[in-house]
């Protein structure tokens, strides 16, 4: 099977999953037909797929992380013992575990090709990823609490992990309550890699997007939060900060530098 053939299997597999995809037809353009895939994987709801699928799926995902271009830990240099700074996409840097910075439901996002975190992991993930989320959450039998974290497989990911995490929504003024639980996000997450035996974590900027956290001070925040957890802590972890905005960037280059 070429790619392409890969593509066209999953989209029409995807299709003959619900009668009101009857209608549609696969898109001529590359663009479109990857666009699409995205859409259909974001609103699949979390059920098991065949064994074919998955295989197919696998394979595609693999493909196009080999055409994106994988970043990996051990090419980067540390700007502070055990402290990294890497502007990217989370979903391309391999290292024991990444953090994505969920909703209260944990299942990713549902809105399609929307460009949050949560959408973009589970995107590359596949769709075990949600199936994996919904079991954590049937045991659990209520939504995610925010500042707490969960752990699951990485999947189609170059990471071996994902670490889900709620952070704090922002309606207006930042509040000490708000400055809390982004910190716990923060710790939660350390402390559940340290429990999984894993020595490298990748921070996403939590809750500084659709939540509304001011971008300066929860990088202080994370920051202040994670050196402290690395000097009270006997397990060695490293933490990468990533960030995809310039601005972002450019607030942790100042801080850590």
């Amino acid at each position: 099977m070429t790619q392409d053939e890969r593509l066209d299997f999953l989209l029409r597999t995807l299709l003959a999953e619900r009668e009101e995809y009857a209608a549609i037809r696969l898109p001529d353009g590359l663009a479109d037909r990857r666009r699409l895939l995205r859409s259909l994987m974001n609103v699949r709801p979390p059920m098991p797929a065949s064994e074919d699928f998955l295989r197919v799926q696998d394979v595609y995902l693999q493909a196009r992380l080999t055409e994106r271009g994988v970043t990996d830990l051990a090419d980067l240099k540390p700007v502070q013992p055990g402290l990294y700074l890497w502007q990217g996409d989370i979903t391309t840097l391999r290292c024991d575990a990444i953090v994505n910075a969920a909703n209260s439901a944990l299942l990713g996002c549902f809105v399609p090709c929307h460009g949050c975190i949560d959408n973009a992991i589970h995107t590359y993930a596949g769709v075990q990823l949600r199936l994996e989320c919904a079991e954590i959450m049937r045991k659990q039998g209520h939504e995610e609490e925010t500042g707490r974290a969960k752990i699951t497989k990485g999947y189609n990911l170059p990471c071996r992990y994902v670490l889900h995490t709620v952070g704090p929504i922002v309606g207006g003024r930042v509040t000490r309550r708000d400055r809390e639980l982004l910190a716990n996000c923060y710790r939660a997450c350390l402390d559940l890699a340290a429990e999984h035996g894993l020595h490298s974590v990748a921070f996403c900027c939590i809750s500084t997007g659709e939540f509304h956290f001011p971008n300066q001070d929860a990088a202080e925040i994370a920051l202040q939060t994670v050196r402290t957890w690395q000097r009270q802590n006997a397990h060695q972890i490293e933490v990468i900060f990533n960030v995809f905005k310039d601005s972002d960037y450019k607030i942790y280059q100042r801080l850590l530098r």
